[in-house]
């Protein structure tokens, strides 16, 4: 990490920093107490946006967070929460593991109670982000004419370049998994699914049918890119989508989302537009057929993830591909009949947001 731009994290409408000295220490989950030290100098300020009770004992706030992420606050021997209560002079109180609840903080300062509310939403967050994802915000695009047009483009690559490095039948995504991901998330317990699903519908209240004008969408896919800068190296191969009527609906429609769930810390902000695509090559499919784009660095108990990767020659496949248009019509109409080319898939329905879980099944919104 570049001493000069930190990482930042975004809490309760103010910006703090994260120190990178200690960021470099943390290689195990008994570090927790050491690796928590480097937040503590970053979450000195009184933030407003918390919502702190006055008791008759002092004040009181209250924590919402999923009892996977329990054990970063307590750490090693309980050593992370001592720390916490005495450098902030409160009591702690934390759910025993696996029971869902709140995060009780209690003080006679009210400063005090704020100081520790910050500190836990940092450590809350960062353990977050150590989390493998769970689900991902997707429209489906696996109508069966796209199946279909997929298996001959599948087909016909192999036929023609299957002796360039790399292309095997393993790295193309399942047809029936064909999708537009706008955004990753980690959703840990059932609460937390249920309030994506309620944040669905309320976007689709607000702004998804006014921008929709209440009527499928009709987009259309064209062309082939490749996410690397070398096309002789590739790892994810993906159809351009864009609306067929020329028009910024889908892209304002996805970004909008994309903050709506930024904003609620469901998803992490890491870009501020949603890069519409559609992946049909992936070399992390050669050992996980259910990758979806890219992997946490990270496992569950904070450990650092190196995933291997043998990239594929995707040129020749490049040069014939974007001789010809992938389309995708999203219209109640029959089906338009001419002859198709390799990335020629022609489908009609409409677009709905889907949540979908990683391992293996789907949830639908």
């Amino acid at each position: 990490m570049e001493v000069l731009r930190p990482q930042l994290i975004r809490l309760g409408g103010r910006i703090y920093r994260k120190n990178p000295i200690q960021e470099q220490t943390y290689q195990h989950e008994e570090e927790d107490e050491d690796f928590c030290q480097g937040f503590m100098e970053c979450a000195e300020e009184p933030c407003d946006a918390y919502e702190v009770v006055q008791t008759q004992q002092g004040f009181r706030c209250t924590v919402k967070a999923p009892s996977l992420l329990y054990k970063h606050i307590v750490g090693k021997r309980g050593d992370t929460r001592k720390k916490l209560e005495v450098e902030t002079k409160t009591s702690i109180s934390i759910p025993k593991p696996g029971q869902e609840g709140e995060i009780v903080i209690t003080g006679q300062h009210r400063s005090g109670v704020i100081s520790a509310r910050t500190r836990i939403d940092v450590l809350l967050l960062t353990f977050r982000r150590k989390q493998p994802f769970t689900h991902f915000l997707a429209f489906f695009l696996n109508e069966v004419e796209v199946q279909e047009r997929f298996l001959k483009f599948q087909e016909e690559v192999l036929e023609k370049c299957s002796m360039d490095h790399g292309v095997d039948s393993s790295i193309f995504q399942n047809p029936r998994k064909l999708h537009l991901t706008i955004g990753m998330l980690v959703l840990l317990s059932e609460q937390e699914i249920q309030q994506t699903c309620e944040m669905l519908q309320q976007c689709k209240k607000e702004f998804i049918d006014d921008i929709s004008g209440g009527k499928p969408l009709e987009v259309e896919m064209a062309g082939i890119e490749y996410m690397n800068d070398d096309p002789g190296m590739v790892d994810v191969l993906y159809a351009k989508v864009h609306m067929k009527d020329g028009s910024n609906r889908l892209q304002e429609l996805v970004n909008r989302v994309l903050e709506r769930f930024q904003a609620s810390g469901l998803i992490v902000k890491e870009w501020n537009s949603v890069k519409l695509h559609a992946t049909v090559m992936n070399t992390l499919f050669r050992k996980d057929p259910n990758a979806e784009g890219r992997y946490n660095l990270y496992t569950a108990d904070g450990k650092y993830i190196f995933k291997e990767r043998e990239s594929f020659d995707g040129r020749n496949i490049l040069k014939e591909t974007n001789m010809y248009k992938l389309r995708n019509d999203r219209l109640h109409r029959s089906c338009e009949q001419r002859k198709a080319g390799w990335l020629d898939f022609i489908c009609h329905g409409s677009l709905g947001f889907d949540l979908l879980k990683k391992q293996n099944s789907t949830e639908y919104i």
